[in-house]
């Protein structure tokens, strides 16, 4: 396990270059963002997302979500975002806010998840530039929080490092600092609807000022 101090900046170019590598070669990293640090890997590479179920002892029914930076790496994963979904992407992108919408036709990756929920997927645009540049390099990231689950998560690289001392699966840790906010607020939208999954940074009352009609099909935390 490699510690690496990095800018939240994502100016860090050597840094970011050798968490590149061993993400490309299919290993697990962990990465600071905008709320707290995160695991992550690159899901098109075989094992990767495996790995990252092992390390934090993830059921396999409960799905990763994917961070994205840009409009057009979202639309690869779920095409063109359906009315309620577009209204809050542009309202709360990029900040704390995860939409899992209806998966584009094609994107097929395993995130784990029960079978029923396998043609959502859940996506975020992180407001933390390190994170934006990683995905721009290599496409969105399967990530986690930073613990073995149901554990808290992570807001330093000292406590990622701690919680997976005794493991050899993870790679790097990036430390960029404390990162101690709230987890993101997560939302299911499905065309003029949706439902609070998860209520985080972003408050739910919140969300619903910004929804078409103000409609929803419940809320569920």
């Amino acid at each position: 396990m490699l510690t690496i101090a990095t800018d939240r900046a994502g100016e860090d170019h050597e840094a970011l270059a050798l968490v590149v590598t061993a993400l490309i070669g299919g290993s697990v990293v962990a990465v600071p963002t905008d709320t707290v640090y995160g695991l992550a890997v690159d899901p098109y590479r075989p094992g990767a997302v495996e790995r990252l179920f092992a390390l934090k002892e993830r059921p396999a029914d409960v799905a990763l979500p994917l961070l994205s930076a840009g409009t057009a790496q979202v639309e690869a994963l779920a095409g063109r975002l359906e009315p309620a979904a577009e209204r809050l992407a542009r309202r709360f992108w990029p900040g704390p806010l995860t939409l899992v919408v209806p998966r584009r036709s094609g994107f097929e990756v395993d995130l784990g998840g029960r079978p029923s929920a396998r043609r959502m997927v859940g996506i975020r645009w992180p407001e933390h530039r390190l994170v934006q540049e990683l995905c721009g390099r290599l496409g969105p990231l399967a990530v986690s929080s930073a613990n073995v689950h149901g554990g808290r998560p992570a807001t330093t690289a000292d406590q990622v490092e701690r919680a997976f001392a005794e493991s050899d699966q993870l790679a790097i840790i990036l430390d960029g600092g404390v990162c101690d906010g709230a987890p993101s607020t997560v939302v299911e939208c499905r065309g003029l609807t949706s439902r609070c999954i998860r209520e985080g940074a972003i408050p739910w009352n919140e969300i619903l000022e910004d929804l078409p009609g103000g409609s929803s099909l419940g809320r569920d935390v």
